[in-house]
């Protein structure tokens, strides 16, 4: 190797370099090591945003530190966690950066079923401590909904048992949302399809169902280890649909029936706890509608014989009216002597009352009246006298508070406003006026420069005959005479020339024209 060559004199071992030395132990590792099998507790577990997992694998006295790239973590099957029994298959391979020795992971799996228990029971005691268990967050099953959404795999025989038996118990509207109920897939499907359907909008196109149904046959642990995981669990607890769990048969157990409302021991179970039956609510509603009658019937008779009974102990109509006719007639026979002695009394009262009446009578109270008005009147001037004088006092006061000086300091300060704004207005005009004259000027600067006659500058030249421009020699040939233009004026050929013209044509001449 060169690298040997320059060996100090003296000395036989070689020189490395940090990176020569890092890439043959990484050769020799990878070498040695190229694909293994550990068996450790995971310990610590970190995920930066890049999405690949950095972790620590462990037993009762060595640690060895593993990566998972992204696109690995995203296929397991197994999510490593915290203190969770796994064996992780991979490659050892160093990292020169920090001087270390790692595994890289392709794969991780749960070391036997003491590992998957324990992992589950640790689940179950976080999500109680957060409350996740209460039962006084489940809602209640509603009696009869109206659509049913069901979460579960479209080809198995878990669905066709639950239509089937919502058919034959009470045939109700059913949405089913398609998942993969085990592997890799089935913790993410299930999550996303319980918020989907709390996602609907109640009463629109598609309907939002008023009950949920989590199903699946029995399995394995393994096979049923979706519906233990925590995005699934939390899932479940925030719907706000109330949801029965049907995973598995009545001995097997997940973290999705400890959060949903109700479990049912099988997916058939579930149907029926959904929904009642329909012929026992026909025969019980038959049953409470001639319960209903025969009640009726009963009251309406019970009621008719005691009207009845009360009817014989009324007097008769026309006892009951003999009181009554006989003070009529009394009183029809006192009513006129009544009416001629009232007329008496009357006409004494008349006459009492109109004996007072005199002339000189009135004639005292109108001269009484004149006096009381000949009085108010002498009242009346000082009074009116009076009043003027407050109403002088009073504006004279306010005269004294009226200041010239004030207003005309108040009419100085508005009118130098005014100058101001006055100003500012005429400077604004005056820009905007420079504005419009600079753009303008621009525009003209633009439209010499694109006109003909900047090109007219560069050597070229506009022929015409008659006042129409000429383009070609048959026209020239035909024309009698010949005018033509050039930058600094127009010159006639045919005839005398005549002198040069400054004016421009008011129109550009046609393409082609330039010569």
């Amino acid at each position: 190797m060169d690298m040997f060559d320059d060996t100090p004199e003296g000395q036989n071992s070689p020189e490395f370099s940090v990176t020569e030395l890092s890439s043959a132990i990484k050769r020799v590792i990878e070498g040695e090591f190229s694909h293994v099998r550990i068996r450790g507790e995971v310990g610590r577990v970190s995920r930066p945003r890049s999405g690949h997992i950095y972790l620590d694998l462990k037993d009762d006295k060595s640690v060895i530190s593993g990566v998972i790239w992204k696109g690995v973590s995203t296929r397991l099957e197994t999510q490593p966690e915290e203190g969770m029994e796994v064996i992780a298959t991979g490659r050892i391979t160093t990292f020169g950066g920090q001087s270390k020795y790692q595994i890289v992971i392709e794969d991780i799996k749960p070391a036997g079923m003491g590992a998957l228990m324990a992992l589950l029971e640790k689940r179950k005691k976080m999500l109680a401590a957060e409350g996740l268990f209460d039962p006084s967050r489940k809602r209640p099953i509603p009696y009869l909904p109206e659509v049913i959404g069901v979460v579960t795999s479209p080809s198995g025989a878990v669905i066709r048992d639950i239509l089937h038996r919502l058919r034959d118990r009470f045939p109700r509207k059913v949405l089913i949302w398609p998942v993969a109920v085990q592997g890799a897939k089935c913790a993410p499907e299930v999550a996303r399809a319980i918020e989907g359907f709390n996602a609907l909008t109640p009463g629109g196109a598609l309907p939002r169902p008023d009950l949920l149904i989590v199903a699946r046959g029995g399995g394995s642990v393994e096979d049923l280890w979706g519906f233990n995981e925590e995005i699934v669990a939390r899932a479940a607890a925030a719907s706000e649909i109330p949801l029965i769990s049907a995973v598995g048969h009545e001995t097997d157990t997940t973290l999705i029936d400890f959060v949903s409302d109700q479990r049912a021991p099988t997916p058939t179970a579930a149907a029926e706890l959904a929904v009642p039956v329909r012929h026992e609510l026909m025969a019980w509603l038959d049953s409470q509608s001639a319960r209903m009658g025969q009640l009726l019937s009963q009251g309406l008779t019970a009621r008719g014989q005691r009207l009845r009974d009360m009817g014989r102990a009324l007097p008769r109509a026309e006892t009951l009216l003999d009181g009554p006719r006989q003070r009529l007639d009394r009183a029809s026979e006192q009513l006129g002597p009544a009416l001629i002695a009232g007329v008496q009394r009357r006409r004494v009262r008349l006459a009492q009352v109109s004996g007072s009446l005199r002339p000189a009578t009135l004639r005292d109270r109108v001269v009484r009246s004149r006096v009381d008005v000949e009085k108010a009147s002498l009242r009346l001037a000082p009074a009116l006298t009076r009043l003027i004088s407050n109403k002088r006092d009073a504006l004279r006061v306010n005269a004294l508070r009226f200041r010239p000086a004030t207003l005309e300091r108040d009419r100085r300060t508005k009118a130098e406003s005014f100058a101001k704004v006055v100003a500012r207005l005429s400077e604004a005009g005056q820009r905007q006026t420079v504005g419009w004259r600079e753009r303008l000027e621009g525009l003209e600067r633009l439209r010499m420069t694109l006109g003909y006659e900047a090109t007219l500058e560069r050597g070229y030249a506009v022929v015409r005959s008659d006042g129409a421009v000429v383009t070609d020699t048959k026209a020239a040939k035909k024309a009698g005479k010949l005018e033509i233009q050039f930058a600094d004026g127009r010159i006639t050929v045919g005839e005398k020339a005549e002198p040069a013209r400054k004016k421009p044509p008011s129109t550009p001449p046609e393409q082609g024209s330039l010569l």
